[in-house]
């Protein structure tokens, strides 16, 4: 059995108050959740973080977990003697037909965490895996390999969400995809930890994070990834299925590009190089994932015959965001991607030979204009989505403020006849079922290129927890204007929390929208809220009656 070992190697690249100013949200008073660390010590003291596993290949998977060698050993505390770990991967939950084992030394150097890639499995199975250390097993995960490439796969069904603030409740979407046995992966598309200090974003939180100041050091960057680790929901969903996972800006700091971010401060909050550095280092640490091109997150994950997933990186090389009114979102070269990343991307588009192109976007690829909405709808509006409070009619965050890339991309997909490539996109705490017009102006009657299906929050703020007010009581408003004014939009879910479940087919892929009964409620229940789908060459969505499942 071949097995390798992964070192663990940061890369070598990377607040005051955020943008998106919070006026109001709903609040319940409760500090960290104190119930999660000492179920983790049931299991073992050694193991508090869970375990993972990630970026599953044909032949192999990541896996991911943290020991905790002596107690005061705390994640960025730089103590705790290096030693090594052990891991096991079985074809039985019982442990009983070990296939591939290995160990692994960590220390304080990768704050004790551990990564296993493992290879030499067999494709399209299910796996256990446990780790040891002086004597203890960490709780055991499940996870899943990928079909060989090219190999007839009659359907995949993947996991999908985005924008998970701790500050800002409970992470009951994780505890519903863990108890789902029908998922082959859970891609993330971003923001799976937010760098404010406690009380910024939201202003009155529902459980404090660690540490309660911005995160700027490795430290703190370690530290925050730490504690998301703690909670039981996010255990278990990792627990369960492989990710997929890809950074955007709260990883970093709000609006995050290639020299600077809205929420960073030269001198104030130090060095940005230096802080992305810190950032990244404690994601490849903390993350079941494999670091890529230059110690980034794009990289690609086949799924056979029927699909490729092209992963993006829209922070690390992308220009500065427009400024209202500059005019300069249309400039050839200002780029979201980065020319090497768009190259790539284009490359790998042609060549690939699956049926279906999945690109995971962390920020909305369609674009985006506004119709007329009343004063009190459009302030809100520009905090969830970005926009400049001097009324430029685009989000300069998102492709909107980078269209000569988008045009690009999309010829591209024209003129090699890509016919059924499909984004995934995060971002903006709300879900969106879109076309992807060639010309927005004229459509319908202009083509599509493409579909994107963009998924809610987690717990992040929309905008009925920024205006302080019952669901669906303001926003249908909103999106009636915003249908109005975007043709290509079939549906958005301004006020709602949850996640999403993309099945694909031959035939179709598509995506189920589930939304939770209340964010603030460890407890909360889950319902499907809608579903849209694009047949195979089809280039459009259409609504669909039921879930998959």
């Amino acid at each position: 059995m071949t097995t390798h070992e992964d070192a663990l190697r940061p890369p070598a690249d990377p607040s005051h108050p955020r943008r998106r100013t919070v006026v109001k949200a709903a609040a319940v008073s409760a500090v960290l959740a104190g119930t999660l660390v000492p179920a983790a010590r049931a299991a073992s003291p050694l193991f508090l973080h869970g375990v993972a596993s990630g970026d599953p290949l044909p032949d192999g998977v990541l896996l991911w977990t943290r020991v905790t060698p002596a107690p005061d050993a705390t994640p960025g505390s730089g103590r705790g003697a290096a030693g090594e770990v052990g891991w096991e991967v079985a074809e039985d939950a019982a442990f009983a037909h070990v296939v591939a084992h290995g160990t692994v030394r960590t220390g304080p150097e990768q704050d004790h965490t551990v990564k296993a890639d493992v290879r030499g499995l067999r494709p399209a199975t299910t796996y256990h895996y446990r780790f040891t250390r002086e004597g203890a097993h960490s709780p055991a995960g499940r996870t899943r390999t990928a079909p060989a490439a090219g190999a007839r796969v009659d359907g995949a069904r993947f996991g999908v969400v985005s924008c998970a603030n701790w500050e800002a409740g409970y992470y009951a979407a994780y505890r519903h995809l863990a108890a789902r046995a029908d998922l082959d992966a859970v891609l993330h598309l971003g923001d799976y930890v937010y760098e404010y200090a406690s009380g910024a974003y939201p202003t009155q939180p529902v459980r404090l994070h660690s540490p309660r100041n911005e995160t700027l050091t490795l430290a703190d960057y370690r530290l925050r990834h730490a504690t998301t680790k703690t909670d039981a929901d996010v255990q278990a969903v990792h627990a369960r299925h492989p990710f997929v996972a890809i950074w955007d800006d709260h990883e970093f700091a709000n609006d995050a590009w290639s020299g600077g971010a809205e929420n960073h401060t030269p001198g104030a909050e130090g060095d940005w190089a230096a802080r992305v550095a810190a950032a990244k280092q404690a994601y490849f640490e903390w993350m079941p994932v494999r670091p890529s091109t230059a110690g980034t997150v794009y990289r690609r994950v086949g799924w056979g015959g029927l699909a490729e997933l092209h992963m993006l990186d829209l922070r690390s090389f992308r220009s500065e965001q427009a400024k209202t009114g500059s005019g300069a979102v249309d400039d050839p070269e200002r780029s979201i991607t980065g020319r090497a990343q768009l190259d790539w991307l284009k490359a790998g588009l042609s060549a690939s030979a699956a049926q279906w192109q999945l690109i995971g976007t962390s920020v909305m690829l369609s674009p985006l204009a506004f119709g007329a909405l009343p004063a009190e709808l459009l302030g809100p509006l520009r905090d969830l989505l970005g926009i400049p409070a001097g009324g430029l009619a685009i989000n300069p965050d998102q492709w909107d403020g980078y269209t000569d890339d988008r045009r690009e991309l999309l010829a591209h997909l024209r003129a090699e006849n890509i016919r059924d490539a499909v984004f995934l996109t995060g971002d903006i705490h709300s879900a969106w079922a879109n076309d992807v017009p060639v010309n927005a102006a004229t459509y319908p009657l202009s083509a599509s290129a493409a579909t994107e299906f963009v998924v809610t929050s987690v717990t992040s703020d929309n905008i009925d927890d920024i205006l302080g007010v019952p669901p669906q009581s303001v926003s249908p408003v909103a999106v009636a204007a915003l249908r109005a004014a975007n043709r290509h939009v079939h549906w958005a879910d301004l006020d709602s929390h949850g996640y999403g479940v993309l099945d694909v087919t031959a035939a179709r892929a598509q995506m189920d929208y589930y939304v939770l009964s209340d964010r603030e409620d460890p407890a909360a229940t889950s319902s499907w809220a809608r579903s849209f789908a694009t047949r195979a060459g089809a280039r459009r969505l259409e609504r669909v009656a039921a879930p998959v499942a």
